[in-house]
């Protein structure tokens, strides 16, 4: 930062633009037209400005300047790779926007859609994720209810308690034992380690396994460095499926799937 020292500072010109120049004033020119009513002070003109970095936004229309793109329909169909002059016309022709969904991908991949719909929704979208992520709250999964659970089952809880990790959410499994299953502890112990072993790319054990009588339990928190990578590679292997024309399925909401986890516990409590 520039500091000088002004003795008399009459009058700045209003053409003159300081910026970050700190000018100190004495405390008796009391006849300046510019008087530091505080004495011998600092007075900062103008405004910081501070270095920032390249502004990400979405391509839209004519913003795309790349040619050949590939083109999705507004009704998620592959229309193909063809120039952007002609998608934009296509666009507009049915009432909608171009816009550019995966810029990364050769060719940049581009969906017709109504614009400003989409920035709605996703905004609605945005508020949502931020408000669920500021509440974590414990998901209890329940892997049946003896040890003899099958292992495509077992896969469907791990999917499950993925979605809820990557969401924020801590998860705790139960795993039951009965009859004379507790006299052959160590199965349920084998479940827990295979769901440990299957989720530990995303998750850190938050507690153990541990031994609660007729039952195992464990709980597993969202490792956040892991949940962000994991988040780039499902972003990245989105935009690959999009380049090569495959269709991208769309995942199950948070709300869906505690829907489907009551329902299951409840069919495993009605067969106690």
């Amino acid at each position: 930062m520039l500091a000088l020292w002004v003795p008399h500072i009459a009058r700045v010109s209003r053409c003159t633009r300081i910026v970050g120049l700190v000018v100190r004033v004495p405390s008796d020119h009391r006849n300046d037209r510019f008087l530091n009513p505080f004495g011998d002070r600092t007075i900062a003109f103008g405004r910081f400005r501070r270095e920032q970095g390249p502004v990400q936004r979405t391509r839209v229309n004519f913003m795309i300047r790349i040619t050949p793109i590939r083109v999705i329909g507004p009704e998620n169909e592959q229309i193909g790779v063809i120039e952007t002059n002609d998608a934009i016309k296509m666009a507009q022709e049915q009432g909608l926007d171009l816009v550019e969904i995966s810029p990364d991908a050769r060719p940049p991949v581009c969906k017709i859609m109504d614009y400003g719909k989409f920035k709605y929704e996703q905004g609605q979208k945005d508020r949502k994720n931020r408000a669920a992520s500021k509440a974590t709250e414990l998901k209890e999964i329940r892997l049946g209810r003896s040890v003899k659970i099958d292992p495509h089952d077992i896969m469907v809880r791990v999917q499950q308690a993925r979605r809820f990790l990557v969401a924020g959410h801590k998860v705790l499994f139960t795993q039951r034992l009965k009859g004379r299953e507790v006299a052959h502890k160590s199965l349920g112990m084998d479940n827990l380690k295979r769901v440990l072993e299957a989720l530990q790319d995303i998750a850190k054990v938050e507690q153990p396994p541990r031994d609660v009588g007729r039952a195992w339990t464990m709980m597993l928190a969202p490792d956040k460095p892991k949940v962000e990578a994991y988040k780039r590679s499902l972003d990245k292997e989105r935009a690959e499926k999009l380049a090569r024309g495959e269709k991208v399925e769309e995942e199950k909401t948070i709300e869906q799937l505690e829907a489907e986890l009551q329902a299951q516990n409840a069919a495993d409590h009605d067969e106690d």
